[in-house]
């Protein structure tokens, strides 16, 4: 194991003990097989192991990777445990295109295609649908993600833009974690890990089934310490996740879920003038009515954070903060409400439609602001797929999008698929994405004392501001070569 993690370049994590307990499963006396039966199950591993991957990042329902409108690459769980990895970010590396840049003991960022920066803000990032891209900062808190690695079912990241179908923030690509069903999952689980740089790693997971309803519950821990300091803590956190299904008529379902992750130690993002120091907690509320062809799902997301930023000491006699609080800290408090609804219609054989339609409201009370703030989003999408010939696939959709700060915006994309044999698919496209001024950006309100200055110095965003917009062009080609015989 310790080669494998060297060979990975990962210095955190020594060792890693996985126990999973289900219910035991009665053995079979194999039958005295000829020499061609004894080779079935060789080749049903094989067929396995060559089978292709189904994604619904692209467009928003299953499909085959060769059938996507877009680059997407797939994370297996087998992927992760093979791995090595005590974080998604570290996972992301494996990713070609990926860039994962990581400040501090506790601060990652993550961008696709050369586009990454302290605080990246334009990659959209959900677990199970759900988005935990923090809207009133533009951020992702990629230690504090809601879900424990075994929970992990696939990984699916499409790169490129994709505010045709999934709106604002889906500027660079689109990263959807996955979790496993309770059915999957089911029986007790437990995962443990330790190595240097005081990293300690550990989850809890038990699901099942009571008829018609499914649960899974876990609980999980992690630490590591200070990159300057080995004796200090640099992030801590403890999080808790319960996921239930209730199985309807017609395949349909019923799905409620909630979670809370919290940090007591969470070194923010490196600044030469300034230390970060927070203590950020996430929680949230989820539930859903999954039909085939249609879902109509709500969520709750809030995120808090308290933060003592101060000046390096060699700075602190010359500038320091003020606070409105009338404290030493600053503090965020920010609440999503979101609910969104999908349909879709097979027109005709070879043509699929797909509409929907998604309304969120966000909030932000902060010393940091003015005033208490919100925004409202409304977005209408449409997209078409149609198969033209066996060799041939058009896909084209666009969505509309109302933001409180901005005018309404129009995202379209358009992509064309030959697939001339099977497991070989040429796709050309071209697409358009936003990203509107958070809400940070556009009321916050700071001040800073300096003995050089008469007067407080004052930064102040701009309710001005236009959102970021790009305009995509991809070609590429994607094959599987491998296939039993």
């Amino acid at each position: 194991m310790a080669a494998e993690l060297a060979k990975l370049g990962h210095p955190m994590l020594a060792a890693l003990l996985t126990v999973g307990l289900s219910a035991p499963v009665q053995a079979e006396t194999p039958p005295q097989a000829s020499q061609p039966a004894q080779e079935a199950p060789l080749a049903e591993e094989l067929e396995l192991m060559t089978e292709e991957e189904t994604v619904s990042i692209a467009s928003r329902y299953e499909q085959p990777i060769s059938e996507a409108p877009a680059n997407v690459y797939v994370i297996t769980d087998e992927d992760i445990r093979q791995s090595g990895t005590i974080d998604i970010p570290t996972l992301l590396r494996r990713i070609p295109g990926m860039e994962v840049m990581q400040t501090t003991g506790a601060m990652f960022n993550v961008a696709v295609r050369g586009d990454n920066q302290v605080n990246a803000n334009k990659l959209l990032v959900m677990v199970d649908g759900r988005s935990i891209y923090i809207d009133m900062q533009g951020t992702v808190q990629w230690k504090l993600l809601p879900v424990t690695l075994p929970e992990i079912k696939r990984i699916e990241v499409l790169k490129g833009p994709a505010s045709a179908v999934w709106g604002f923030n889906a500027f660079d690509g689109i990263i959807n974690i996955i979790t496993k069903s309770p059915e999957e999952i089911k029986g007790t689980t437990l995962q443990f890990g330790g190595g240097n740089f005081g990293t300690i790693t550990g989850s809890a997971i038990h699901a099942g089934t009571a008829g018609k309803l499914g649960y899974r519950l876990s609980l999980g821990t992690n630490q590591n310490a200070s990159w300057t300091n080995s004796s200090s803590l640099a992030f801590r956190d403890n999080l808790f996740n319960v996921q239930t299904e209730y199985a309807l008529p017609a395949d349909a379902k019923f799905t409620l879920s909630g979670g809370l992750v919290d940090s007591n130690r969470f070194d923010g993002q490196f600044a030469p003038d300034l230390i970060n120091p927070i203590k950020p907690a996430q929680g949230y509320v989820y539930s859903g009515y999954e039909r085939p062809n249609f879902f109509v799902r709500a969520f709750w997301n809030y995120y808090s954070d308290t933060t003592g930023t101060t000046f390096n000491p060699l700075l602190a006699p010359f500038f320091q903060p003020v606070y409105r609080s009338g404290t030493s800290t600053n503090y965020f408090a920010a609440n999503t409400y979101n609910i969104d609804a999908q349909h879709i219609l097979e027109l005709w054989p070879g043509n699929r439609l797909t509409y929907g339609a998604n309304y969120r409201y966000n909030t932000l009370s902060s010393t940091l602001v003015a005033n208490f703030t919100t925004e409202n989003r409304l977005g209408l999408f449409v997209q078409d797929e149609w198969r033209a010939t066996k060799v041939f696939t058009l896909m084209a959709g666009a969505r509309y999008d109302m933001d409180t700060f901005i005018n309404p915006t129009i995202s379209p994309r358009v992509a064309l698929m030959y697939s001339p044999a099977a497991d070989h698919t040429f796709r050309i496209s071209a697409s358009v994405a936003y990203r509107p001024p958070t809400m940070i950006e556009t009321n916050a309100i700071g001040q800073t004392t300096t003995p050089f200055s008469p007067v407080p110095i004052t930064t102040q965003g701009n309710p001005n501001l236009n959102p970021e917009r790009i305009i995509s062009y991809e070609a590429d080609y994607q094959g599987w070569y491998f296939k039993h015989r």
